[in-house]
C-alpha cells in the first residue's frame, strides 16, 4: 500500500491502481464516460481530468485520472477551478453534435451526460454551426436500436464485445465527426447472448432496448432485487416495475403488475455487473397465463376444499412419492422437508431443460443446468433416477408433483396425483388435486447457486386471489399427516 492525496486528504492505494480506481474505492467522485471498471482504458472522453499539484508552488498540470498511476506523495485535485474549466470545455465538445432531445430520450433520468452537463457545464452550445446529423434509428440487432446522433463514441460497447462477450461484434467506422458504431457483417452481434449489456453500459441514450423503448419513464418505476432463475448461476438482477404511487388508472390495470425491464444487480461473487439476454426476457417466462383456480379432478373448488382433499390423499397413502421442484426457494424446500419430508419418498426433478437453439453453457455466466436451485434441493433430497420408473415402487399410490417439467405419462397409472404448479397447463385438470402456487415475483426467498452462493429475491407484485404460497401450503398439508 502507498499513500497519496486527493483534495488534500490522504488516501491509501494499491501500487498498481490508477487515480480513478483509488478515488472510487475511497469515496472521492471523479466523472467519467469511457472508463468502466471491467473494461480496458481508452482514455478518449477526457472528462475525468484532474489537476496534479506540484510542491513548492510550481505550475501543475491536468491529466486523465483513468490512466494515471498512483505514486507515493502524489497530490491531485478533482474539483479545482482548472478542472471545472476543463470539464466545461470537454462537455462543450462532447455535446457539439449531440441532439437536445432529452425530453423524448429513453435514457432520461439515467443519462450521465445529462447529469454532468447540469453539474459542470450548464451553458448553451457556443457553436454557431449546424449539428452534424447521423442515422437516428439503426437496427444493431432484433433487440437493440442505435441512435448515432446521441452516441459520444466512448467505445464501451465495442470493448465489451471484444473483452467480455468475446464476439468482436461491434466496431467504429470512418473518422472524426463522421465516426459510427456498426456491427460486423457476419451477424455476430445478433447472436451475442450478452448483447443487451451494452445498453446498460452506454452512458447516453444511443443504445436502446427495443422491448423497453417508449414504454415507461424510469422515475415511474422501481427496481426490486431478485435472482435470475434461468440457470444454476443465479445471476443477481433488478426487476423494474411500476411504483405504487404512479399506478395507472385510465389504462389497462395489468400494466401496474408487469415486468417493465430487467437489469443486472452487481454481485462480484456471482455475475459481476453482467447478465445474459435470457435474464432480460424473464417477462416472457413469468408472465405466462397463470393458474389461479384450485381444482379437484378438473373441477373448480374452494381453496380450503382443495387443501382438505390433498390432506386426505396424503393421509390415506401407503407408498407416496414426491417429485421436488428444482425451482423452489430455500425456504420452500425447508418447509417441505419439515412438513412432508418424512411422509414421502422424495426426489429432485428437473423443472426446465434448455430450449432448442439456446446456448447450453459458456465460460462467462451460462450454466448447462437451467434450474436455479438444484444445489439447495439436492442438499436435502436425492436426484430423480435417470430411469424415472425406478423412483416409483410397484405399490406407489400417490405422487405429489411440485413444479412443471414432468410428464404425467411417466407416473404410475393407478397412483393419485397432487399437483402444485403456477401456469395454465393441461396437466392441471388431470390431477386429482391441483393447487396453484405463487411465482418468485410474488414472494421473498433465497436461491443457492451451483457454487453455494446464496442470493435473495424480493416480491414485486401481490399474488392473485386463490393462489397459495408453497411454503405456507406445505405446513398446512403437513399438519394432518
Amino acid at each position: 500500500m502507498l499513500e497519496f492525496f486527493i483534495n488534500g486528504q490522504p488516501v491509501q492505494a494499491e501500487e498498481d491502481q490508477t487515480v480513478m480506481q483509488a478515488a472510487k474505492a475511497s469515496g472521492h467522485f471523479i466523472p467519467y464516460f469511457c472508463w468502466h471498471p471491467q473494461l480496458s482504458i481508452p482514455g478518449n472522453c477526457r472528462i475525468c481530468a484532474v489537476e496534479v499539484e506540484v510542491e513548492g508552488g510550481g505550475i501543475g498540470w491536468l491529466d486523465i485520472a483513468c490512466n494515471m498511476p498512483v505514486s507515493p506523495g502524489l497530490r491531485v485535485l478533482t474539483d479545482s477551478d482548472k478542472v471545472r474549466a476543463r470539464r466545461k470545455e470537454t462537455l462543450q465538445f462532447i455535446t457539439l453534435n449531440h441532439p437536445v432531445d432529452c425530453g423524448i430520450c429513453d435514457k432520461a433520468g439515467e443519462c450521465t451526460l445529462q447529469d454532468y452537463h447540469y453539474a459542470y457545464n450548464g451553458s448553451p452550445s457556443t457553436s454557431l454551426d449546424a449539428k452534424v446529423h447521423a442515422t437516428k434509428h439503426y437496427d444493431l440487432s432484433q433487440r437493440i436500436v442505435l441512435d448515432n446522433e446521441r452516441c459520444i463514441l466512448c467505445t464501451r460497447c465495442v470493448r465489451f464485445t471484444r473483452e467480455i462477450s468475446k464476439t468482436n461484434a461491434l466496431g467504429v467506422i470512418s473518422r472524426g465527426d463522421h465516426s459510427l458504431i456498426r456491427p460486423v457483417e457476419d451477424g455476430a452481434f445478433e447472436n451475442d447472448v450478452y448483447s443487451d449489456n451494452v445498453i446498460d453500459i452506454c452512458p447516453v441514450g444511443a443504445l436502446l432496448s427495443k422491448a423497453f423503448l417508449h414504454k415507461a419513464r424510469v422515475w415511474y418505476l422501481k427496481p426490486s432485487p431478485s435472482v435470475c432463475p434461468g440457470c444454476a448461476r443465479g445471476c443477481n438482477i433488478d426487476i423494474w416495475h411500476r411504483k405504487s404511487e404512479w399506478r395507472l388508472t385510465a389504462l389497462d390495470a395489468k400494466q401496474n403488475a408487469r415486468i417493465d425491464r430487467v437489469t443486472p444487480r452487481e454481485n462480484a461473487a456471482v455475475n459481476g455487473p453482467w447478465i445474459c439476454n435470457k435474464a432480460r426476457d424473464l417477462a416472457r417466462l413469468l408472465e405466462r397465463a397463470r393458474a389461479i383456480q384450485p381444482l379437484r379432478k378438473g373441477q373448480p373448488v374452494e381453496p380450503q376444499a382443495a387443501i382438505a382433499a390433498a390432506r386426505s390423499l396424503i393421509q390415506d397413502a401407503h407408498r407416496p412419492v414426491a417429485l421436488v421442484s428444482s425451482w423452489g426457494s430455500n425456504e420452500e424446500l425447508a418447509a417441505f422437508q419439515q412438513a412432508l419430508g418424512g411422509r414421502f419418498s422424495s426426489f429432485v426433478k428437473t423443472d426446465c431443460e434448455a430450449e432448442p437453439g439456446e446456448v447450453l453453457e459458456d465460460d462467462l455466466l451460462i450454466r448447462a443446468d437451467k434450474n436455479p436451485n438444484r444445489a439447495a434441493a439436492l442438499a436435502l433430497f436425492p436426484p430423480l433416477p435417470e430411469a424415472d420408473v425406478a423412483a416409483f415402487p410397484p405399490d406407489c399410490d400417490l405422487v405429489l408433483v411440485w413444479g412443471e417439467g414432468f410428464s404425467f405419462a411417466q407416473l404410475p397409472p393407478t397412483a393419485k396425483i397432487v399437483f402444485l404448479n403456477s401456469w395454465l397447463q393441461p396437466e392441471n385438470g388431470h390431477a386429482d388435486v391441483f393447487l396453484p402456487v405463487s411465482v418468485m415475483t410474488e414472494r421473498s426467498g433465497h436461491y443457492t447457486n451451483f457454487e453455494g452462493v446464496v442470493s435473495a429475491f424480493e416480491p414485486c407484485f401481490a399474488k392473485p386471489p386463490g393462489v397459495f404460497d408453497a411454503e405456507a401450503l406445505f405446513a398446512s398439508l403437513g399438519r394432518s399427516t
